[in-house]
């Protein structure tokens, strides 16, 4: 495969803090993403190495910024429909404020067989400080033929949308606000709720024939202990479920087989460590995403925010490469600040990377903030040992953690205790069944081992009434 960048530093483009590379797609001999916050999409033949870029003027004029940070994409014959928002033109102040009169959402489609890009669809409420839902979900409806449009991001004109392949028709089929969905068998589920908010709230179900919605609950989790703000990052389907990936874990399950959702721990520390601005994908039969160690963060908080700023910018650990098998989960790669899209091309996965934040507020730039690279990694990692890596934190009074244990050879955590407390930890499988044990050990004053060895498939914990830190090792 020939490509003329790689690596992106940040180039002209307003808005808050670094995008990065979304929407990697291999479709039909042509690799596309798109490069913000220079709304740039990509289309390179992979064959002869030509690329097309396209600036998103066919919304407005230029200068533009932006294009999509959710990797909303999806292939069609073809075409390949890419969605997402766009300011056109850009209007940046000098208060660190961006305005977003010019924003818009929009769908484009890309004639792979022509090499030409057509505007389907844009949206706009042209106001200052607030905009129109953007586009974080493109999902095919092959038995109505046309585009489901998912919507969260955003003050208005949110929820789930229809979109006829030519960009004529469109039709608010949900007003909740919903950033991702997934196609199950022959339903569509989406993930419902803010995610600056609280996160999803429950799962509507689209049955594509009949075109009826059912809401489910998101269920509990599977120790039965509370979990923190389940902020929705991607969403995947195999084995006839629905996998949401969300800040501190999963939801999987299928209710249209009488199966409920259940929340399974992972990966979840008292920050804002989540798979967020990722997307997921099918390899193998499972499922491949990421959790993210520096998605969103705050730059410049003001002193009502400090409990913002701890979660947010807090890091707990790298960013890991998940590949879900169930009932196994196994890390298969370590990376930086975040990852922001995944792809399969010719026995080869693509990574796009950032080593910056989006930030939010008063906290604009001119400029993307971020160093972005694609990264080339052979598809035999998925069968090879995990790499080394380490998690830590300070301990809450709540059940944390959810590490994945497969594949390591060696494992421990280490505590470090103010005073003498008693640890549980829950080990379990995500295998859609609510089946967990529990072990108890004696944590004394100062440093505390304990040989995860022992252990199998996902291990959590909870330290009760003890104050501290943590630190969980794998290799």
């Amino acid at each position: 495969m020939l490509l003329r960048n790689y690596r992106f530093p940040g180039r002209y483009g307003p808005e808050w803090g670094s995008g990065g590379i979304f929407g990697l797609r291999y479709y039909n001999g042509t690799l596309y993403f798109t490069l913000a916050f220079e709304a740039e999409a990509h289309f390179t033949d992979v064959k002869s190495g030509e690329e097309k870029v396209y600036d998103f003027t066919l919304v407005g004029k230029a200068p533009t910024s932006g294009g999509d940070t959710y990797n909303a994409v999806e292939t069609v014959d073809e075409f390949i429909y890419f969605g997402g928002w766009v300011h056109a033109p850009a209007i940046y102040r000098e208060d660190r404020r961006i305005l977003f009169t010019n924003k818009y959402s929009h769908v484009h489609a890309y004639n792979t067989e022509e090499g030409s890009v057509e505007l389907l669809w844009k949206n706009s409420i042209h106001h200052e400080s607030e905009w129109a839902g953007e586009v974080s979900e493109v999902i095919y409806d092959p038995y109505n033929d046309r585009l489901l449009l998912a919507r969260e991001d955003g003050h208005a004109n949110l929820g789930v949308y229809s979109l006829d392949r030519k960009g004529k028709n469109v039709e608010r089929l949900m007003e909740k606000p919903a950033l991702k969905g997934t196609r199950v068998h022959d339903s569509v589920f989406f993930g419902v709720g803010k995610n600056f908010d609280w996160g999803v709230t429950e799962f509507g179900a689209l049955d594509l024939i009949t075109g009826k919605w059912e809401v489910f609950s998101p269920g509990r989790s599977v120790e039965g202990k509370p979990y923190l703000r389940p902020v929705l990052g991607a969403m995947a389907s195999a084995y006839n479920r629905a996998f949401a990936f969300v800040r501190g874990g999963v939801f999987a399950g299928n209710p249209l087989i009488n199966e409920e959702f259940r929340f399974y721990r992972l990966l979840d520390f008292d920050t804002f460590y989540a798979p967020f601005r990722v997307n997921a994908v099918n390899v193998g039969g499972g499922v491949l995403t990421a959790y993210n160690a520096h998605h969103d963060a705050l730059y410049r908080p003001e002193q009502s925010d400090q409990g913002k700023w701890v979660m947010s910018n807090t890091v707990s650990g790298p960013s890991v490469l998940l590949y879900i098998t169930p009932p196994m989960v196994k890390i298969v790669g370590t990376f930086g600040a975040r990852i922001t899209s995944i792809e399969k091309m010719d026995g080869k996965l693509l990574i796009g990377t950032n080593s910056a934040p989006n930030t939010g507020a008063t906290e604009a730039t001119p400029f993307d903030t971020g160093n972005r690279d694609l990264i080339i990694l052979d598809e035999r990692i998925l069968q090879e040992r995990p790499p080394a890596v380490a998690f830590s934190g300070t301990l809450s009074d709540r059940v944390f953690g959810g590490i994945p244990l497969e594949g390591y050879r060696e494992a421990k955590a280490v505590f470090y205790m103010e005073k003498n407390a008693e640890l549980r930890v829950y080990e379990y499988e995500l295998s859609f069944r609510p089946d967990v044990e529990v072990e108890r050990f004696e944590l004394e004053r100062g440093r505390n081992v304990i040989d995860l060895r022992q252990f199998s498939g996902i291990v959590s914990f909870e330290v009760k009434k003890g104050t501290g830190r943590f630190r969980v090792e794998l290799k």
